[in-house]
């Protein structure tokens, strides 16, 4: 826990630098009422997300326009998943923020990510130059954004997970993770498209990243006839 209250205290002092404050109120007034109305009560069951690393694969280098799409799939075999991602203001009693950007980027179906040089349960993979599993949108007048991709893999150490960022205007405000619930995982890598890499022995509870943030990371993912549906609230 130590690491991630130094992660939100650190988050905590951005947004509340004057200088800051400034620039926020510049980009939108979107951040002028999230700001605004904040007190330091919020609502017992309104509390922030927290805070994650971004991990070794953020390839912000190549966001922008190539990645501001809505299928992230980019043709990679896989279960599909439909990705819908909430947002919304703790100081504002948890009401949606709207215009907010929300980046993702998550592996393919054999732990593999896009943008980098990846050496992984079937070799070494040089995956510079793709963009799949990245996106990013910009959330509409619930706070929502909806992304259409593929289950994704797992490689050591790790649960199976994504990654988030929050940006307000140019600000960013939170990086964070979303883990998949377990007995889905099981579930899916037992199919025929993941079997080869069989399952991923690092549990949400034995990831020593997020097992201590699940209660605000840990997203609700359904199975309708062969497709997957996460959805996830972020509280900023």
């Amino acid at each position: 826990m130590e690491r991630k209250n130094f992660l939100r205290s650190l988050a905590m002092t951005a947004i509340s630098a004057p200088v800051l404050l400034e620039a926020c109120k510049k980009d939108s007034k979107e951040t002028d009422a999230l700001l605004a109305g904040g007190t330091a009560k919020t609502e017992a069951a309104c509390i922030p997300t927290d805070p994650d690393m971004a991990g070794p694969y953020p390839l912000y280098g190549s966001r922008g326009s190539a990645i501001n799409r809505v299928n992230i799939a980019d043709n990679k075999p896989g279960i599909p998943l439909n990705i819908d991602i909430t947002v919304q203001s703790v100081y504002r009693g948890c009401a949606p923020v709207t215009n907010a950007r929300v980046d993702i980027w998550h592996c393919d179906k054999d732990g593999y990510y896009s943008g980098y040089v990846n050496d992984g349960y079937l070799g070494v993979q040089n995956n510079q130059g793709r963009l799949f599993g990245r996106g990013l949108q910009y959330t509409n007048s619930v706070g929502k954004v909806h992304f259409a991709s593929i289950y994704p893999g797992w490689y050591p150490g790790r649960c199976t997970h994504l990654h988030a960022q929050i940006f307000i205007g140019t600000t960013l405000y939170l990086t964070t993770q979303i883990a998949f619930p377990d007995a889905i995982n099981a579930a899916v890598y037992n199919t025929s498209q993941y079997i080869a890499h069989g399952q991923n022995p690092t549990t949400n509870y034995l990831d020593s990243i997020i097992s201590d943030s699940l209660a605000t990371e840990l997203a609700t993912v359904t199975n309708s006839g062969g497709v997957y549906n996460l959805s996830h609230v972020i509280k900023i």
